[in-house]
């Protein structure tokens, strides 16, 4: 019994590992979309069409030195979680281009709620008392930036980054729900919105004034931070996984902040500031919670 802690606990390690180096590689995603300066549509299609040949190539050299490497898409559950993040690639790109980098991000952070929501509906996985107080107080935190944005043209970036934490938080749940490897799946995903984007191009034409900042996205950010925060599901929590995202909620800011001067307005920082907060105590409750069902199992079954 020893021997099966010892092999959850390295588990959900690699889980966090995982998923914490696709977090930190994400918070570059914004500034490098904005540093390409283009039109959405064309951003869109060569971040994606980048990611997805980038896909192909990591997949086919993995293939190579072992007949075991991930399926592209691991069955009905592999479409059902590429077309989800097809779908968040295309709301994301959005709300880049119609909200602020602050109040995009800080609305993505609704993401582990979300996650939380979803594995109570569809997983059975009820959440504690603590957990919904959270999710109330980030409600009112992102009531506080959307509020801000009624009437300044930045309400459907808003809902764009709504509709795209929910589309990420669903990917994470049923990619919880299969217990299949969707490493690759995040990323085969993105050809649905590259197809939509290429059609769009097609008729409002081509312009990225410097394309190699968004190549540099698409062909390495975008592997690996998409398929590092895809893989983790496999090992830990959707919650869990979530949180993650929420190094970008921290840092993102600050990159453009840095590189753009792009100051958040005061209710995005105090909406934010009410999102962070929650998320911060419930991650710490959620540690603290682990390690108490932990030892307890360590006393129950002594090695």
């Amino acid at each position: 019994m020893g021997l099966s802690l010892t092999t959850s606990s390295d588990q959900h390690a690699k889980g966090l590992l995982l998923t914490a180096i696709g977090g930190l590689t994400l918070t570059v995603d914004i500034p490098l979309i904005r540093l390409a300066d283009g039109e959405p549509w064309s951003i869109l299609m060569m971040r994606t069409g980048t990611t997805f040949l980038a896909a192909l190539v990591i997949w086919a050299i993995w293939r190579l030195f072992t007949p075991n490497a991930p399926k592209l898409i691991p069955g009905w559950a592999g479409l059902g979680v590429a077309a989800l993040y097809g779908i968040g690639s295309i709301t994301f790109i959005t709300a880049v281009f119609h909200t602020s980098t602050a109040n995009l991000v800080f609305i993505l952070a609704f993401n582990p709620m979300f996650s939380a929501l979803l594995s109570w509906l569809f997983l059975g996985e009820r959440p504690r008392p603590a957990t919904f107080a959270a999710m109330a107080a980030m409600v009112v935190g992102v009531g506080i930036i959307v509020g801000d944005s009624v009437g300044t043209g930045n309400l459907l970036g808003d809902m764009m980054a709504l509709a795209s934490a929910f589309s990420i938080a669903g990917a994470i749940t049923l990619s919880r729900a299969s217990g299949r490897d969707m490493g690759f799946t995040a990323l085969v995903g993105v050809l649905l919105p590259c197809l939509v984007a290429m059609a769009m191009v097609g008729k409002s034409g081509y312009h990225i004034a410097e394309p190699w900042w968004i190549i540099f996205n698409g062909a390495v950010v975008m592997p690996i931070s998409f398929f590092c925060l895809a893989a983790g599901p496999r090992y830990i929590s959707g919650p869990e996984v979530s949180m993650f995202y929420l190094l970008e909620t921290v840092l993102a800011p600050v990159w453009v902040w840095l590189i753009f001067a792009e100051a958040p307005s005061r209710n995005s920082l105090i909406g934010g500031a009410i999102l962070i907060t929650a998320l911060i105590l419930h991650s710490l409750w959620q540690l603290h919670e682990g390690r108490k069902r932990r030892a307890a199992a360590v006393i129950r079954h002594p090695a």
